[in-house]
């Protein structure tokens, strides 16, 4: 479930993200002196032909034509709705939500406006902070920013049918875990631009961003369920209900059972991949 929702968001993030990086980048460009191409290259410092594969991908259209344009803004407003909606049903489905569907539209809006404002606020606190005290001065404003916008993104995607109070578990616990995984994006994306360049090109690049999508859908994923689950745990606590022994006690065999049932599954594929290689 959890994967299967982190891979549909990351290709609508995708086919949304990457014209809107293009259209952001040729709006700012001439205020920035930086097209998207070059912020995502210094971003994650990279190089060769990872770099190359990046510039290639966001270089913008030379001669666009009306008709073009026009396309191109219907392609993005469709683009950007279906990322929001996905985002959407992510919220509705955790906190088990009635389905709005396109009745959402203008709220979906809004937050793609104020996901452009968070990345253009995220890339500045980047570029003016990122390079003093090892970076953790840069690291902890990021994730104070990313607190107050996911816990935003709920309270907008969900028609403010979840109270903004609830949403500060899941706003706190995707903030850190996000700053987990820039960290660790900024070690590995330049090896894995670079590996899937060198081996497939342009479309490589293709492959690197839809992998690096998808390790942040699911972050977001991961948020949300334990968002919502240290967000009833502290209600309960709040009106002072709490478990029996009995039903801690059942709860703890069920998650052991479902993870010893996860191993022998995973036993029983290796083993069966083993046997296949020696055949």
């Amino acid at each position: 479930m959890g994967f299967d929702r982190s891979m549909a968001l990351a290709s609508s993030a995708f086919t949304a993200l990457v014209p809107l990086a293009l259209l952001l980048g040729a709006l700012l460009g001439s205020v920035a002196h930086m097209d998207a191409a070059e912020r995502i290259i210094r971003r994650y410092d990279l190089s060769g032909a990872g770099a190359d594969a990046v510039a290639y991908l966001f270089s913008p259209a030379q001669n666009d034509t009306a008709s073009t344009g026009v396309f191109g803004a219907v392609f993005l407003t469709i683009s950007v709705l279906s990322f929001a909606r996905a985002a959407q049903r992510l919220f509705e489905q955790t906190w088990e939500l009635k389905p709005l569907s396109v009745r959402n539209s203008r709220n979906g809006l809004w937050w793609i406006l104020t996901l452009g404002a968070y990345a253009l606020v995220s890339g500045w606190i980047s570029a003016v902070l990122g390079g003093s005290a090892a970076g953790l001065p840069a690291a902890v404003c990021e994730a104070a920013v990313t607190a107050v916008f996911l816990t935003w993104t709920g309270w907008i995607l969900s028609a403010r049918r979840i109270a903004l109070r609830a949403l500060v578990p899941f706003g706190v616990t995707g903030a850190v875990l996000t700053s987990l995984y820039s960290w660790g994006a900024a070690f590995y994306l330049p090896h894995l631009f670079n590996t899937y360049a060198d081996r497939y090109g342009v479309v490589g690049s293709v492959f690197a961003m839809l992998s690096a999508l998808f390790a942040a859908m699911f972050v977001l994923v991961a948020s949300a369920a334990l968002g919502r689950e240290v967000g009833d745990e502290l209600t309960r606590i709040r009106q002072g209900r709490r478990p029996s022994e009995h039903e801690i006690r059942q709860e703890w065999e069920s998650v052991v059972e479902g993870m010893r049932s996860r191993w022998r599954r995973a036993r029983g594929d290796a083993s069966g991949r083993r046997k296949g290689i020696r055949s």
